[in-house]
């Protein structure tokens, strides 16, 4: 359903295993970013009514994701740690030229956000499916059922705002550019590391 060319090794869940704490701060982040994303959909394209109305619902319930993990950081007893960069998304963003139409601006920063929506799916399913700590898989099954809505949803706006042949052509050469940075990835502690 995701589309990515490249799953993630499994052995992704050992590193997770064996480092919830950073893991969790990673993830905190990932979502505070992910409500960023739609508050700069919204500042940038704010003729889009329908694109910021679902932004505002995409900002405040990203931002309640956030909450919840923080809330399980400090269940275990920690503080939330400080953000790291984001080797995945920096290497992402390299994609697409700079420049072109405000159309095509957009058209590339919906398809950055469903793929980073995508993997994020894609890697939740794996921490629902093999955590050892059965809540905190829960947890994840319940947000990997949210992170697949917004994959969608940001598709399509892309195929909705751009012309489809065209976005479908650049979603496809995005999922393949994504496959080669993914394969050097796996292997931090991070949600897309």
């Amino acid at each position: 359903m995701l589309g990515l060319k490249l799953p993630t090794d499994p052995r992704w869940v050992n590193i997770v295993e064996k480092n919830i704490e950073d893991i969790l701060t990673d993830h905190a982040y990932c979502e505070q970013k992910a409500a960023s994303t739609a508050i700069s959909l919204i500042v940038s394209f704010p003729e889009y009514t329908d694109l910021v109305q679902e932004m505002i619902e995409l900002a405040n319930e990203e931002m309640s994701h956030f909450k919840m993990v923080h809330d399980k950081i400090l269940e275990h007893g920690w503080t939330l740690g400080r953000d790291r960069k984001d080797d995945y998304v920096i290497s992402l963003l390299k994609f697409f030229p700079k420049g072109g139409s405000r159309t095509t601006q957009l058209v590339h920063r919906l398809l950055y956000a469903a793929l980073i929506e995508a993997r994020s799916c894609e890697r939740f399913r794996l921490l629902s499916e093999a955590l050892e700590d059965k809540k905190l898989a829960k947890f994840y099954k319940k947000l990997m059922i949210s992170e697949a809505g917004h994959y969608t949803m940001f598709l399509n706006f892309a195929r909705q705002y751009g012309e489809r042949k065209e976005v479908d052509e650049k979603w496809q050469q995005l999922l393949d550019y994504e496959a080669k940075i993914i394969k050097n990835l796996g292997n931090k502690e991070t949600i897309h590391g």
